[in-house]
């Protein structure tokens, strides 16, 4: 097995970037999930509820990152000292405010009021203990470092979405990009679909993960990230056969058992 693709995401729910390397920090890759967008509350808005999120792309640029969409012009963001709360998830954590310009960008984008923030210190946020160590920690993702899929896991669901559709007697749809799961890293060559649910300890390249806990799915998967319209799939067909305890499943969460550089191509061993 190699590992076939990378990805990082600078402001969370928001355009991703693939990379041919990236390195991978205790609380996951170097640039992912570092800022995300509140409303007045400090609650997270995402594309799950704002598909328009999608367009914003934000690139690393020095210290900071520089923001382009289609509302405006680019905008690099200046973080303030104002701190705010975010909640994620039920985890209340502090942020820095990234001042009125940013906000005002992101409010133009989403119809709505809305602020930037940034996560100063990714060392600020552990991970659930039900899951993690003490010491283990996670930037503004979900709830864990890195998220991985496979492959072979998608060209089994695209299957599955096609023999869905031939039943239903409608138009079979082309394959699902794997850009709607928003990995970290996608793992070629795995052999059989959904191998990995079983996977409890990987190397990619030179660094270890535990993978921890399999990924349930919301509606953004089911936006399309160039077009960013809401569908049906994948949820519809993942509900038919991978769903349990109420929820669908696609891809397992890694937690880091090191530091370093992963590199597209690298090997990808299960220990």
């Amino acid at each position: 097995m190699r590992l076939g693709s990378v990805f990082f995401y600078p402001v969370k729910s928001t355009s991703g970037h693939e990379a041919a390397e990236a390195v991978v920090r205790p609380w996951g890759l170097a640039e992912d999930r570092r800022y995300l967008v509140v409303d007045e509350r400090g609650e997270p808005l995402t594309a799950r509820e704002h598909p328009i999120m999608l367009a914003c792309v934000a690139r690393p640029d020095g210290s900071t990152i520089k923001l382009s969409g289609p509302h405006a012009e680019p905008l690099r963001v200046t973080p303030t000292s104002r701190r705010l709360t975010a909640d994620l998830g039920g985890d209340r954590v502090e942020v820095t405010d990234c001042g009125d310009d940013a906000a005002a960008w992101m409010a133009a984008l989403l119809g709505r009021p809305a602020r930037l923030a940034w996560l100063d210190d990714p060392t600020r946020r552990p991970v659930d203990p039900a899951y993690g160590r003490a010491d283990d920690r996670v930037s503004l993702a979900d709830a864990f470092p890195l998220l991985l899929t496979t492959t072979a896991s998608l060209a089994r669901l695209d299957d599955w979405v096609r023999e869905t559709a031939a039943e239903r007697g409608e138009e079979l749809p082309q394959p699902l990009d794997m850009r709607r799961f928003r990995p970290n890293v996608v793992v070629e060559g795995a052999g059989e679909p959904f191998a990995e649910d079983s996977w409890r300890r990987l190397r990619i390249g030179e660094v270890e993960f535990r993978a921890v806990k399999g990924c349930d799915r919301c509606v953004q998967t089911t936006v399309d990230p160039d077009t960013y319209v809401k569908g049906k799939e994948p949820i519809r067909t993942l509900s038919r056969h991978r769903k349990w305890d109420g929820k669908v499943w696609f891809g397992v969460n890694l937690i880091p058992d090191g530091t370093g550089t992963i590199r597209r191509g690298d090997p990808v061993t299960v220990l």
